[in-house]
């Protein structure tokens, strides 16, 4: 699902030594015509299959011989909400240092090993997860996986790479100091979620950053890379027999069941006005509506909504309204944003600070339509063929997006077969399902997020 309050990072191995060069040329060309060659693999029907390991470690394959590479992807319950209060920035710190040094290799030599393996390695922190991926020709699996199995259960944390990873860190956040965009951010979750953990910064703060120490990363990584909280996705050269083995060498050592601490549900604080006042030319416009849950019966419905009210990039009400009709932004949406704990919808623009006020009115106008009134029943209609037709281009056009889009079906626990079932879901909302979905989430006073200069009175409708 989109992550739009949450930020993310990542860092993939660089390249080091010339031997190193030369296998990374030739797995980049590798990955290139596998990129080129995929997406008739996403057009086909894709057979997945699912994979349990002697240990008990399940993943979900897709088979694919005709080119001799292997993409993998995996996440593990728990991400940076689970900075402990005081050390903002543990996790995304911590999914820095993987390729940093694991085992019997410290950075420099693990470095080394991942370019001669022709492998690409990268992690990431997410609100609610921790990921990683690897992709690896197929014939130098042995290397790759052995790399990821020591990547994965022994990282070092050596205190050089400690600190040369911080100090990237750091000097991003230094950066970003008097950005007025990362200012409104930062302000903007502490209006909507208070103390909850969503409110804190994903990178942490100087402060922060500064008390995090070796002990506490491994502390975090016993606690969240532990099996019970897995999920794994392969897509490529591979067969099943294969990747049991596989499976149990990467995961099947870690502990059985994950030690997190809870994180609270909360509903973001609506019914208010928040103003970072800046002199710019442009101002930044976000208003925040409540959303769905993954698992609610009118998911669909609100989904559907959200792509005729702003979800869809060229066709949409907002756009429509608020760009080609009177040229105020050059780009407007809306998101349904679904974190584990916590979900909104949110429309996003930004226009010439001294149009501000009208887009904004232009903007709740389109929105109060919607709630009132619904879509039509032709948006409707090609709305549905359009998220039906675009699935297989926007979520399975490469190894590493069928991967990365299996394992989030996975998390939201929606079985293996739920992309042949996709379509039938989505064409049996009815007109009065989108109706009811758009009175039930749009109806309510939204919080509003106005970075610029200071807002002038909208004509008519007081404040916003």
């Amino acid at each position: 699902m989109s992550m739009v309050l949450g930020l993310t990072s990542t860092f993939s191995s660089s390249t080091r030594g010339e031997g190193g060069r030369i296998h990374r040329a030739c797995a980049t060309l590798c990955f290139a015509l596998f990129f080129l060659l995929l997406p008739a693999l996403a057009h086909a029907e894709m057979n997945i299959q699912e994979v349990k390991s002697k240990k008990g470690v399940t993943a979900w394959l897709v088979e694919d011989h005709s080119i001799p590479l292997i993409a993998i992807r995996f996440a593990f319950n728990g991400g940076t909400a689970q900075d402990p209060a005081g050390k903002e920035g543990l996790v995304n710190l911590m999914t820095g240092l993987f390729d940093e040094g694991a085992g019997d290799l410290d950075s420099e030599a693990f470095q080394l090993k991942l370019d001669d393996a022709g492998a690409e390695m990268s992690f990431q922190a997410a609100r609610d997860g921790t990921y990683g991926s690897m992709r690896m020709l197929s014939d130098q699996k042995d290397e790759a996986f052995g790399l990821l199995k020591l990547a994965v259960n022994s990282p070092r944390f050596d205190q050089a790479p400690i600190d040369r990873i911080r100090a990237q860190i750091l000097s991003g956040i230094l950066a970003n100091e008097r950005d007025p965009n990362t200012i409104g951010q930062q302000r903007w979750l502490r209006a909507i979620y208070g103390q909850h953990p969503y409110a804190r910064p994903d990178q942490g703060n100087k402060d922060s950053l500064a008390t995090i120490t070796a002990d506490d990363l491994r502390a975090f990584h016993k606690a969240n890379f532990a099996r019970g909280g897995l999920h794994v996705t392969v897509v490529g050269d591979i067969d099943a027999a294969t990747l049991s083995g596989r499976l149990d060498e990467v995961f099947g050592d870690l502990p059985d069941k994950q030690a997190l601490a809870p994180v609270a549900d909360i509903k973001p604080k609506l019914g208010q006005q928040l103003e970072v006042n800046y002199d710019l030319p442009q101002t930044s416009l976000q208003l925040a509506w409540p959303g769905v849950k993954r698992s609610d019966p009118d998911f669909y419905a609100a989904v559907l909504m959200n792509e005729i009210l702003g979800g869809s990039t060229f066709t949409s009400r907002l756009y429509e309204q608020v760009r080609e009709k009177r040229g105020l932004a050059y780009s407007v949406s809306s998101d349904l944003v679904d974190h584990e704990h916590s979900n909104a919808l949110l429309v996003t623009t930004a226009t010439r600070s001294d149009r501000a006020a009208q887009t904004l009115s232009i903007v709740r106008q389109v929105v109060k339509d919607m709630a009132e009134n619904g879509p039509t029943e032709e948006e409707l209609a090609a709305t549905k063929k359009y998220m039906i037709g675009a699935y297989a281009i926007n979520n399975l056009d490469s190894s590493s997006s069928i991967a990365a889009t299996l394992v989030e079906l996975q998390i939201d626990d929606l079985g293996i077969d739920y992309i042949k079932r996709r379509a039938a879901l989505i064409n049996a909302v009815t007109l009065a399902d989108v109706k009811a979905a758009a009175r039930k989430l749009l109806s309510t006073d939204p919080a509003v997020m106005v970075i610029g200069p200071p807002l002038a009175l909208v004509a008519g409708g007081g404040k916003g």
